[in-house]
């Protein structure tokens, strides 16, 4: 006998042997246990779902000579015929290939003829949406009252396009896509009975590229069979399949981790020379991702059978939350975007950059521990002469010192950092400079994006004549990027007229930072918005009056 291929030779004969689709079963078994049947049903769902296999125990049930039933024989021959294809009361038509209304009419006027063997007449109409406007207009008047001997199963993977008119005559079953963990276990299932040995990850590698059609699982299946020699092992269905090896994208990581792009690149030159897919490979990168997230937020719902659990603990432990969240992001788009690129390594390599460029700083301890630099200190003047320092620097009187204020000149707050020039040349101040007020600092920038936003989270730790430290929540660190960091710092000299060197603290901030200062303003403001409205003395008789109730979120503030 010729070979039959696994996806016809498993197909389900009974809705037992059916895998995943237990909501469609279970409807089904009780509308025939209870003699409910309708004329007709509309199958939903992608390919390799069950659709057609489903429509054919259908109609097993209801031709089975023993009697209309949830559980037929599978042994008397309109069974038996059924499952071969060849009973003549199941038509199959497919809806493609016979899309004319003429086509339409033929199988119709041949409805009204008794069944030749059957209890019922099966028409069985796949794509149905392919079918014209006047195909479907001229089944419409059979399919809302059929003959009591015939059946219409549709099935389809496209509803949208099937006519509402069509859709109210039938009823609807969505039939799910497979779960990899369902397709790996019936794959084993299937391997057992065919006394084939397999490891349990190749299984789960074709699970994961039958992308939910069990059908396209089984074929894959027979192929790494061939492929195989018999035996179906992951290095070889991996082989296969252009499957990526997780240990390159968690080699990946760890390169971005130690900001490392040379090492990151030379993993997409491996993948080059073993063919690997650059699409695939983005595509298992947002599935690790997804699942790293899933261990820094909600780590009791990570699988506890995972194989890579460990590593993704891992992972989940060097990674900011934040930066997770924007690296799927960027995996995403750079998958979206491979189609645009110049070629699939161009693309994937400028992702892999683009990680990397958007990666947190690492050098945050270095920074926090960078020390203060000196600033030499005056000595103290005696009376009424003025300490002079190099025009453009700054100075701080020291403790106990009384300084002397020239006509000309303005007394300024304690603690604020002031220059002394030679009388006849008065105060000399850094441009722009505002004191210790960072909001009115920032407020004189020409910033915007990524750098207004760190700088509006920050608040000033110290500002000398050679560098400024701010300090970040660490809530806000996502912000912390180098792109941001440099626009902060040359804006920055810009604005006083020297270089500086930036430093970010990340640590809990004592004070109000722009931002929260902005935020507190804006609450303020819709608070007297709301009070005025509030006391308003028409609206209060209107509330009163009809028991009415002040919607806060539509008012806003002048």
């Amino acid at each position: 006998m010729s070979y039959q291929v696994l996806a016809r030779k498993w197909r389900p004969r009974t809705f037992g042997d059916l895998v995943g689709q237990e909501h469609v079963v279970r409807a089904l078994t009780h509308a025939l246990t209870a003699q409910r049947l309708h004329h007709a049903y509309l199958f939903t769902g992608t390919r390799g779902v069950g659709k057609t296999t489903l429509a054919r125990i259908l109609a097993k049930a209801l031709n089975c000579e023993r009697g209309v039933s949830a559980l037929p024989c599978g042994s008397c021959s309109a069974c038996r015929e059924i499952d071969a294809g060849r009973f003549v009361d199941l038509l199959e038509v497919d809806a493609a290939t016979n899309t004319r209304v003429d086509e339409m009419r033929q199988l119709l006027e041949n409805a009204v003829y008794a069944p030749t063997r059957g209890r019922f007449k099966v028409y069985v109409i796949d794509e149905v949406h392919m079918l014209s406007t006047s195909a479907f207009n001229a089944m419409l008047k059979t399919l809302e009252e059929p003959p009591e001997h015939v059946k219409f199963i549709l099935a389809t993977t496209d509803p949208q396009k099937i006519p509402v008119t069509v859709l109210s005559r039938c009823l609807q079953f969505n039939l799910k896509q497979m779960t990899q963990p369902l397709i790996a276990g019936h794959l084993a299932q299937v391997l057992a009975a065919e006394s084939i040995s397999a490891d349990p990850p190749a299984l789960s590698l074709l699970a994961r590229s039958a992308a939910g059609s069990m059908r396209d699982a089984l074929s894959l299946l027979d192929q790494a069979i061939a492929h195989g020699a018999g035996v179906v092992e992951e290095g070889a269905v991996r082989a296969m399949l252009g499957a990526v090896d997780l240990d390159h994208l968690f080699t990946i990581l760890d390169a971005l981790l130690a900001g490392d792009p040379a090492a990151m690149l030379n993993i997409a030159d491996e993948m080059v020379e073993r063919s690997l897919s650059f699409d695939a490979a983005l595509q298992d990168m947002a599935g690790l991702l997804t699942r790293v997230q899933i261990a820094q937020l909600a780590p009791a719902a990570l699988a506890d059978d995972l194989p890579e659990r460990a590593r993704i603990i891992d992972l989940a432990a060097a990674l900011d939350l934040e930066f997770v969240q924007l690296a799927y992001q960027i995996v995403v788009h750079g998958r979206r975007d491979l189609a645009l690129a110049p070629d699939e390594l161009a693309g994937f390599t400028m992702t892999l950059l683009r990680l990397h460029a958007f990666r947190p700083t690492s050098d945050e301890p270095a920074r926090r521990a960078m020390p203060r630099p000196a600033v030499a200190t005056p000595a103290v003047p005696a009376s009424g002469q003025r300490a002079v320092l190099p025009a453009g620097e700054a100075g701080v009187m020291p403790s106990g010192a009384k300084r002397s204020v020239a006509p000309t000149e303005t007394a300024l707050p304690p603690g604020e950092a002031v220059g002394f020039l030679p009388e006849a040349a008065g105060r000399a101040v850094a441009p722009g400079a505002i004191g210790g007020d960072w909001s009115g600092i920032l407020g004189g920038l020409k910033l915007s994006g990524m750098a207004r936003e760190l700088g509006q989270h920050c608040e000033l730790r110290d500002l000398s004549a050679v560098q400024i430290v701010l300090r970040l929540s660490p809530r806000h660190r996502h912000l912390l990027m180098k792109p941001a960091q440099d626009k902060l710092q040359q804006s920055l000299a810009e604005y006083f007229g020297r270089p500086l060197r930036l430093a970010v603290e990340v640590d809990e901030v004592s004070g109000a930072t722009p931002a929260a200062v902005a935020e507190r303003d804006r609450r303020e403001r819709q608070d007297r918005a709301i009070a005025a409205v509030e006391q308003d003395g028409f609206v209060r008789a209107i509330i009163e009056t009809f028991d009415a109730t002040l919607i806060e979120s539509s008012i806003k503030p002048i």
